[in-house]
């Protein structure tokens, strides 16, 4: 179960996903982590993330290739349209973190589709067409006026915010705070 879930389970939330592309200049064919981020050391991140990951049941690969994202939160904004955001949200986060696909390739975001019971052939006019690019566009203004620099943050009622992987203990104290 996912951080957001335990989280759901133990306070009254409501929670939107805002798909906030990062890193917009990375290229469609992506590009070497080294090249985005030459002082971070791929084997200490992999690391740290697993170690964060492991009470969620999830596990990173080691990632040396930084994927362009456009594509994917395009597709997450078409399984959010079709009531099945949540299977696709996890689906790609495993492609991706997990088994080290390319997220911005049309085939893997395809399969993820079919994976999910979304129709793939509909995601993939949807994508040629550009049919979600302006709810990117408005989610990055969003982003911009929310002041977030960085994936993950998690805003809680536009006046408290944790950035970045935390532990769960830290949304805990977060949310006992908000509520007292």
């Amino acid at each position: 179960m996912g951080l957001v879930d335990r989280l759901k389970q133990e306070f009254p939330l409501e929670v939107e996903w805002l798909g906030f592309e990062i890193h917009p200049e990375t290229p469609s064919e992506g590009m070497p982590l080294i090249m985005m981020f030459p002082q971070i050391d791929p084997e200490v991140m992999t690391r740290r993330l697993n170690d964060m990951a492991a009470p969620f049941s999830l596990s990173f690969r080691k990632i040396v290739h930084i994927a362009n994202s456009r594509l994917a939160l395009e597709a997450s904004e078409f399984a959010k349209d079709h009531g099945r955001f949540d299977a696709f949200h996890r689906k790609l986060f495993d492609a991706y973190f997990t088994k080290g696909g390319d997220i911005g390739a049309i085939g893997i975001l395809m399969q993820i589709a079919r994976d999910t019971g979304l129709d793939a052939d509909s995601l993939r006019r949807a994508l040629e067409a550009g049919t979600f690019r302006s709810k990117l566009e408005k989610a990055r203004e969003e982003a911009v006026r929310l002041r977030v620099t960085a994936a993950p943050t998690f805003l809680f009622n536009d006046k408290e915010r944790i950035v970045g992987a935390q532990p769960l203990d830290v949304f805990r104290d977060l949310l006992k705070k908000m509520q007292g």
